[in-house]
């Protein structure tokens, strides 16, 4: 684990410690992050604390035929409940999901500091959100960084049931037809698992992420 200086630079995620840690400091330029996440890292602290980039292994991918779609969320879909559109109010998106209250979470990791940072990627075309909406009124989404073959999903919420699962398989069916390898989803969660994601070696995630 190194802490980082001025330079643009990342170690090997090979030299990352257990945990998934790979490096300790930096900033968050639009040139540092798109260093990291082309190398497989992605930050995440919390405020006050440095910033801290990792590199988990495993790491939580969905490959995009693997998606799962229940029953019941297809019915949700094929009733038209919601509209959904893409890159239409980022900044929307990523200030509700650093606000929404989640289950065993006390705060947040999304940073005023982190919200400015990918809003900065968003005008630069590199981090995008999904939207959706019900009745006019923004109740779901999620954004990610779009590596152009391998979306990282970073965040979602909901303020209605449903409205995020809703997101996630819009974005997914999307990156099908544009011939996308996967959907990075970080690390391990139930819901995740759910939608058809599971873990892989991170060997294995960054050939792929390599690959584009």
């Amino acid at each position: 684990m190194m802490y980082l200086s001025d330079e643009l630079f990342f170690p090997s995620v090979s030299q990352a410690n257990q945990d998934g840690i790979v490096a300790i400091g930096g900033d968050l330029s639009p040139e540092r992050l798109q260093l990291a996440y082309n190398s497989g890292i992605f930050p995440w602290f919390e405020e006050g604390d440095p910033i801290i980039w990792w590199s988990p292994n495993p790491r939580m991918v969905l490959f995009l035929q693997d998606l799962k779609v229940s029953k019941s969320m297809r019915n949700i879909l094929n009733r038209d409940l919601f509209t959904v559109t893409f890159n239409k109010d980022f900044r929307a998106v990523i200030s509700n999901c650093q606000k929404i209250k989640r289950d065993g979470e006390n705060g947040t990791w999304i940073t005023n500091d982190m919200i400015e940072a990918y809003v900065r990627l968003h005008e630069l075309g590199i981090a995008k959100s999904v939207e959706v909406w019900q009745e006019g009124e923004l109740v779901g989404g999620l954004y990610g960084v779009d590596m152009g073959h391998v979306f990282c999903g970073e965040s979602m919420f909901s303020k209605v049931s449903n409205a995020s699962k809703v997101a996630f398989i819009t974005l997914v069916n999307q990156l099908k037809t544009e011939d996308y390898k996967l959907l990075d989803c970080q690390v391990y969660n139930p819901h995740l698992e759910s939608l058809g994601c599971y873990e892989i070696e991170r060997e294995e995630f960054i050939k792929i992420l390599l690959q584009g």
